[in-house]
């Protein structure tokens, strides 16, 4: 089958395009031919070899790639609740292998049925941004009705964050750059910030129930004005120093404003909960650029850059 092998750690050009055998179906196990996936942030990180105690395992012709969106080819022994035909997409970020024409993988996994209308270059990027989105909305404890500041809103993360609060009916005040203002306003945010205007940490105001900054660019120092008394800051990074992590600790003590890190988990009712937002039109991942496998390379270098708005699809199957 056609892949796209990791063969050192580094940048783009470590990724080559070869021939790797096709994995068989295990007990307990789906064979997918994968239709779409992405190359996400994940990716990136794990093939440039960061942080740098990843290094400790040889990549050794790692297949990258953690979304998948495709068809079940083939059920392994004591699988129930899915059959070969079955179109299904899911997150597998352990064994990674979804930037190959066939992947393996567990079938009460992070994983659900496809459903009806939805596009398997729709259903790839959905779960990636989208878990830590929920991780976020958990951890923060997120009720409708509350206000959320979301910063980096185009982002995978981000741009699925605004959705998803959307749909829960939560007041979001959305943070992006000048051309994509409409785009977030179309994703449900109630009010959108031009940061290339203005300083979001000035000018949105108080009474944030969360700030949620997707793209760890702010700190808890600066946003933590725009919190009300009991409100929450996460972000999707550790900050300078890994400070939220040390934060994260500290800060609940204070019984005011607080900074929660939260672990991106992966629960059945996560994925069921995506499904079902795809399924109704409430949530629909933001695709950016489309490359064919065979251009898996150029996919990276564009990750790399750190510009993309919401996901870079790659069309395994054409």
């Amino acid at each position: 089958m056609r892949a796209a092998a990791q063969t050192a750690y580094g940048g783009p050009e470590v990724v080559r395009l070869t021939d790797a055998d096709r994995p068989v179906a295990g007990p307990g196990e789906l064979l997918v031919r994968v239709h779409a996936t992405t190359v996400n942030r994940t990716d990136t990180a794990y093939r440039a070899g960061t942080p740098v105690f990843l290094r400790v395992v040889r990549p050794r012709g790692r297949i990258l790639g953690t979304e998948y969106a495709g068809v079940v080819e083939e059920t392994g022994a004591g699988v129930t609740g899915y059959a070969a035909g079955d179109r299904v997409f899911g997150y597998h970020e352990g064994g990674f292998g979804a930037h190959a024409e066939y992947l393996t993988v567990e079938a009460d996994g992070f994983l659900a049925a496809i459903p009806d209308g939805v596009t398997f270059a729709q259903a790839a990027p959905a779960t990636e941004g989208a878990h830590y989105a929920q991780s976020f909305i958990r951890r923060a404890r997120i009720e409708p009705g509350m206000a959320v500041l979301v910063n980096g809103a185009t982002g995978g993360i981000g741009s699925a964050a605004v959705q998803l609060l959307a749909a829960m009916d939560v007041a979001v005040t959305a943070v992006c750059a000048t051309p994509h203002v409409e785009l977030v306003r179309s994703l449900g945010a109630r009010h959108v910030i031009d940061y290339t205007a203005e300083d979001f940490t000035r000018s949105a105001g108080g009474g944030f129930d969360a700030v949620f900054d997707a793209v760890g660019k702010a700190t808890f120092g600066r946003c933590r004005r725009l919190l009300r008394p009991g409100g929450v800051y996460v972000s999707s990074e550790l900050g300078p120093f890994a400070q939220n992590l040390g934060l994260a600790l500290v800060t609940p003590l204070l019984r005011r404003r607080r900074v929660v890190f939260p672990v991106p988990l992966q629960r059945r009712e996560m994925i069921e909960q995506l499904r079902d937002l795809l399924a109704s039109g409430e949530f629909r991942p933001v695709i950016d650029r489309h490359y064919p496998l065979e251009r898996i390379v150029e996919a990276h270098r564009y990750v790399d850059i750190g510009a993309k708005i919401g996901n870079v699809v790659i069309d395994v199957v054409r």
